[in-house]
Order: structure tokens, then sequence, then C-alpha cells
């Protein structure tokens, strides 16, 4: 199979606020597919998380949306290309309402911090040298 990108939806409480936390991020948003009920971020060209309230996300699935102030529903993990820029998103993320969720991770090729966003779903910022990969 050759998949061309990935959608990941998110239930949020509050569509405008959420929009700002990740606006103050540098995320921008697709308008062909964000409204009144839902916002396309744009992570990368092929990576997007659908922004859905939780009434809307609702019609999706039969099972409860997860207390994510109890649980964990899953952690998105986002590479970027230094240490530095991992310190940059998640500092910002926490001076823009985030949480901190775990202490920095530092294994010498691979460097990671994480957060919770405003709707505390865990997003974990990772640099690694590809060069210990090849």
């Amino acid at each position: 199979m050759d998949y061309k990108s990935i959608f990941v939806n998110l239930p949020v409480k509050d569509l405008n606020k959420t929009k700002e936390f990740f606006s103050t991020l540098g995320f921008e948003f697709n308008p062909h597919f964000t409204n009144e009920d839902a916002a396309c971020m744009v992570i990368s060209d092929t990576i997007y998380a659908m922004l859905l309230v939780e009434e809307h996300f609702k019609r999706f699935t039969n099972k409860e949306i997860t207390d994510t102030s109890k649980s964990t529903e899953a952690i998105f993990a986002l590479a970027v290309d230094s240490r530095e820029k991992v310190d940059e998103l998640v500092n910002k993320a926490i001076e823009a309402g985030g949480n901190h969720s775990s202490d920095p991770q530092d294994h010498g090729f691979m460097y990671q911090r994480s957060f919770q966003d405003i709707d505390g779903h865990n997003w974990e910022i990772l640099y690694m040298d590809q060069s210990y990969i090849q």
C-alpha cells in the first residue's frame, strides 16, 4: 500500500482557543477543511491534525471520549531539525497555556521533551541525529 498522508483526529473543548494555542506555536490551518466544528492543522505536507469540537468528534465513534485529565489516549511525537527547536517549541507551548508533561530525555543521538496541549493531549517533540541511524 502507498499511503499519501495521515489525518489524526482529536477532540477539543473550545475550537477557537485550541486554534489560538497552536497558532502561537507556529502551526497554520487549511481553510478548506476548517469551520465552526473542525480545524485542519497543517503539521507538514503530509501530516494533519483534525481538531474537532467534542460534539462533532462524537459523530465518528460509538466510544466515549477519553478524559485526558485522567488518561492518556496517545502520545503524538513530532521530529524537528534540532535540539534548539525542541526546546523552542515546548517552551512556547508551556508559555501559551500548555502543561509540562515529562522531564527531558537526552539519549545523546536523540533529545526529546513533551507537553500537554490545552485539551490535555500529549505531544512529544524530538530531535534525532540521522547519522546515528544510517
